[in-house]
């Protein structure tokens, strides 16, 4: 017999309907909702087959995945299924996520998508997340101003994170997703953040995807680059760790106005 301790799922008995004298001492209302394709043993019985995980843990057990990966619930429908290919840069990007997702640990270069809003580059990035966290590897998602702002919360006394054990968890994970790098302030401290973890992901030769909003040109003399964002030597360090794909088009949420003004008109 394993060692390992056993998991005990909780059954429900069913009363039959046809028995007129049945008297039902519990309120089945304030019972959990329980899974009608195996009431909640977690195994389903398929006739002439026999049984299988149902879909119920399976979904379980994905949410608990991507629970610890911490991708915020806004991408929880972002797969490469998902993704709209609208042209060739767009297309190109998608080649390498998915040569990416499928090939890890061959690939030994991350990703820095940039592209301006809504061209689907955070939806890249978490679906390689996805497939690699179900394919078994340590995956880790950040938008890096919540984590600059987790950071800061841990100078506070009477917080019970730290400094330290956020960073551990950034430096321990084989694939890392660093969305929206430029977008905060580039202030010493913010630049200094930046620089630890980029340099020790670096020199322990870990993966790390990038996304930004910044472009490496500049299209007027107003606007700033990522290199202004985040220095000349960060911009050099991110040209050797991963390889820059640039992607156009339209930003998708403007969709959503037309589709709400179809609906509503």
């Amino acid at each position: 017999m394993s060692a390992e301790k056993a998991t005990i799922h909780q059954l429900y008995v069913v009363p039959n309907p046809n028995e007129e004298s049945f008297e039902d001492p519990f309120d089945w209302r304030d019972e959990p909702q329980v899974c009608p394709r195996c009431y909640g043993a977690g195994m389903e019985v398929i006739p002439g087959k026999g049984a299988r995980l149902c879909e119920c843990r399976k979904q379980k057990s994905h949410s608990n995945l991507i629970e610890k990966v911490k991708i915020p619930r806004r991408y929880e429908n972002c797969h490469f299924q998902s993704y709209r290919v609208q042209n060739p840069s767009q297309q190109q990007a998608f080649g390498f996520a998915s040569k990416l997702a499928m090939e890890y640990p061959a690939i030994d270069r991350g990703l820095l998508l940039m592209g301006t809003c809504g061209v689907g580059k955070t939806h890249l990035a978490v679906s390689i997340l996805k497939a690699l966290t179900e394919r078994g590897f340590s995956c880790l998602f950040y938008e890096f101003g919540s984590l600059l702002k987790q950071i800061q919360d841990s100078y506070n006394p009477n917080t019970n994170s730290s400094e330290l054990k956020i960073l551990s968890n950034i430096f321990d994970a084989e694939i890392l997703v660093l969305d929206e790098i430029g977008a905060s302030k580039p202030t010493d401290w913010v630049r200094d953040t930046m620089a630890h973890i980029i340099n020790t992901r670096y020199n322990d030769r870990k993966l790390t995807i990038f996304t930004t909003n910044y472009l490496d040109e500049k299209k007027s003399e107003k606007d700033e680059s990522l290199e202004d964002r985040i220095g000349v030597r960060l911009r050099s360090r991110l040209y050797e760790m991963c390889k820059t794909l640039k992607i156009e088009g339209q930003d998708f949420r403007k969709t959503f106005d037309k589709t709400s003004s179809k609906k509503s008109g």
